[in-house]
């Protein structure tokens, strides 16, 4: 998928009017329909089932609907679920450049990812309760990738208190195999099936605490794909399993090198100290010279994570890269404002660039997770900060970083949010 850019210097692109608000429309049959049929010949492939016998629990609708985010699959999914069921759909920013129209025919619900967005609450509310459609939104945000849940927003309870509607949700199985993003999304052949359960009831949701309905959620999205796999005897023997692994496995166990690894069939080589695993068709790691250090790759990604974690407490984490800047102030396109240079360390991020122009600084707190991708549209992988008014998608020239960036944006996220705590007591 490709995203219409401009290129414009960056003080023609601030000078640009703002993306009008408009209220989200309830999607109608034709296009409910041609989404529909166009779905079909990517899921009849998978051979995709879908279990929704706890549908009637839920009661009549309008729902919420809360589905795990795998890959590109997942809107089709949805669709072969609750055809011919209106709903409407929250979507990023970046999705309406270009074909804002469409996006509005088909009942999208427009917002910033892992950006606080009142006015998203009042567009799901005026959904549900005033065109009396229910509402399918992916928690995580972002794509999977590492196979498990991207963090959830926190206060998800407090949304759902305001929303009092019965909350649905799906979770799907194989489709993060099938086309997982680190591995370019190539499709693979792998069975995709869903499971629609009725979390919470209207009833529910009244009588239990905040903190309770959040503990519900986070028990809803602890799900492990290639535990799933390994569990299934699902095996994935394509020969380039393994392309692009280096995007989450960056950092090498045997040498700690960082940045070196380098996925090549179904192959991870590390290019520093010469160590090679082979990506099994079980989905397991399996070292070809000397020790398996780590064969489960959430696990491999979590001992990443520890590892970010020690050098933020020692001061030692620092970010330093030169970045092609874009930006997104209206739907017409995707603005390339310039190059520029990008900083992450415990202070936050700073981002500074197009000859002086532009400077912006995001402090720890600003987000709990980073709005990040692998070959977003195309163009390369990203990092993208910013704010309601503005957002820059930074395309970094160093390779590799991108997972490790998000891992300190969390842990850095944690790390503030207690220490503001320990101020306060």
């Amino acid at each position: 998928m490709k995203i219409k850019i401009i290129k414009k210097p960056y003080e023609e692109v601030i000078a640009l009017p703002q993306k009008s608000c408009k209220k989200p429309k309830r999607p109608n049959i034709l296009f409910r329909t041609l989404v529909r049929l166009l779905s079909c010949k990517d899921l009849i492939p998978t051979g995709f089932k879908c279990d929704k016998k706890e549908l009637k629990r839920a009661g009549r609708g309008p729902y919420l609907i809360l589905m795990n985010h795998s890959c590109f699959l997942d809107m089709e999914i949805a669709s072969g679920i609750f055809y011919p069921m209106p709903y409407g759909i929250v979507a990023t920013t970046d999705a309406f450049v270009g074909k804002d129209w469409l996006m509005r025919q088909l009942g999208c619900i427009e917002t910033q990812k892992f950006v606080s967005d009142l006015k998203l609450i009042r567009d799901m509310d005026y959904m549900l309760k005033k065109k009396k459609t229910s509402v399918l939104m992916f928690p995580e945000a972002g794509y999977s990738f590492d196979g498990r849940a991207t963090a959830l927003p926190r206060k998800m309870g407090r949304l759902l208190k305001l929303l009092k509607v019965p909350v649905l949700h799906v979770h799907t199985n194989g489709a993060f195999l099938r086309t997982p993003l680190y591995n370019g999304l190539r499709n693979r052949r792998v069975k995709v099936s869903a499971e629609v359960k009725c979390l919470l009831t209207a009833e529910q949701i009244q009588s239990l605490p905040t903190e309770e309905l959040d503990r519900v959620l986070d028990d809803a999205f602890s799900f492990d794909h290639f535990q799933w796999q390994l569990q299934n005897g699902v095996e994935i023997r394509e020969a380039d399993r393994a392309v692009g692994l280096e995007r989450v496995l960056y950092k090498c166990p045997h040498c700690l090198a960082e940045g070196r690894t380098i996925g090549e069939g179904d192959r991870l080589i590390c290019r520093a100290c010469g160590k090679t695993y082979r990506l099994e068709p079980s989905g397991q790691m399996h070292a070809e010279n000397g020790e398996t250090e780590i064969s489960h790759i959430p696990s491999w990604y979590d001992w990443e994570r520890e590892c970010v974690r020690r050098e933020l407490e020692a001061g030692a984490y620092a970010l330093e890269t030169d970045v092609e800047i874009a930006m997104i102030v209206d739907h017409r396109a995707l603005y390339m404002v310039g190059n520029g240079h990008l900083t992450h360390d415990g202070d936050g991020f700073r981002l500074t660039g197009c000859d002086g122009k532009l400077t912006y600084g995001q402090k720890p707190l600003a987000t709990y997770s980073l709005n990040s991708d692998y070959f977003w549209y195309e163009i390369g992988d990203m990092i993208s900060i910013g704010d309601r008014d503005r957002l820059y998608y930074c395309f970094p020239k160093q390779e590799g970083i991108v997972a490790k960036t998000r891992l300190a944006v969390e842990e850095l996220y944690k790390m503030s949010l207690v220490g503001t705590r320990g101020n306060k007591e």
